[in-house]
């Protein structure tokens, strides 16, 4: 008990202030929990280290690893598909996409990159310890089964990307067109086209930049001859250490594709350049045909 009498436990002191801070302070509870789980996670860390003989810690990271890496690339390439028949058939597809569609595309995205992360469980590839020993990767060695995961994973994964780039290219280039239309600027603000376009571009860079290396470097090594791991089952210092920049690079991916939305909004563009129309107008990306179909 504390020397003014109260009734406050031990680790609980008198402290000058009013009912009304006191209630916006989150409770110590709060904090203590989240110390308690990092602390849980941290000696969990510890015994994966020492004792999983079974490897099953390993196989599980090795998959979360794999199905979260795809799964960027495999919505990218979707919602690009998306985009692209929004903007060149948009009478082709209907006005709006019901939510059943879009889980549907979402279940199929999650069951391709789980179906390949499971591929090493069922003995095509494997999932081993990679430098400097705190993760777990595909194996980049010279087995069938090493090379076939790891072709899968980089063909898969560059596919994504390479039609996400070429949608968006097409995508972009048809704003572009309809951008530069007098027609379509007298009927349509233009800063929904270069909203649009400035966030496309920013999406292939970035998915470009981030993952591109990591897939070659992957290919190249599995492919490379003589093979770079030992019989042992050693890569050099050299490789492991580009796999674990290569890796580190494509997680950026994740944490940039947001900020490519936020920084491309129309806020932002009309303060970059103020003489972009503000005025509420329907959007169409097609002017000229429906004017035409209007005369007629």
């Amino acid at each position: 008990m504390w020397p003014n009498g109260s009734s406050l436990g031990p680790c609980l002191r008198p402290t000058n202030i009013t009912l009304e801070e006191r209630r916006l302070i989150a409770s110590p509870w709060f904090a203590a929990s989240f110390c308690l789980v990092g602390l849980a996670s941290n000696l969990l860390a510890l015994s994966v280290l020492v004792v999983d003989p079974g490897c099953s810690l390993c196989h599980f990271m090795g998959v979360i690893m794999v199905f979260f890496g795809l799964c960027p690339l495999l919505l990218g390439a979707a919602m690009a598909s998306e985009r692209y028949l929004g903007i060149t058939r948009p009478f082709s597809r209907p006005a709006a996409s019901s939510q059943r569609r879009a889980w549907t595309t979402v279940g199929l995205v999650w069951a391709a990159a789980l179906a390949l992360g499971l591929l090493p469980l069922l003995g095509v590839g494997r999932y081993t310890v990679q430098y400097p020993g705190s993760w777990c990767f595909l194996t980049l060695g010279a087995e069938p089964g090493d090379v076939a995961f790891g072709l899968l994973f980089t063909l898969l994964g560059s596919l994504s990307v390479g039609l996400s780039f070429l949608l968006n290219t097409i995508s972009v280039a048809t704003l572009c067109h309809v951008y530069h239309g007098q027609e379509a600027a007298q009927q349509r603000p233009r800063d929904c086209e270069v909203e649009m376009m400035a966030q496309l571009t920013g999406i292939m860079v970035v998915a470009s930049i981030c993952w591109m290396p990591l897939l070659v470097f992957i290919a190249q090594t599995v492919l490379r001859s003589p093979p770079a791991m030992s019989p042992t089952g050693q890569l050099s210092r050299a490789t492991e250490k580009q796999l674990l920049i290569y890796l580190r690079v494509a997680t950026w991916n994740q944490i940039l594709d947001p900020w490519v939305y936020i920084l491309f909004r129309r806020a932002v563009i009309r303060r970059l350049h103020p003489r972009l129309s503000t005025r509420p107008r329907s959007l169409s990306l097609q002017p000229q045909l429906t004017r035409r179909s209007t005369m007629q």
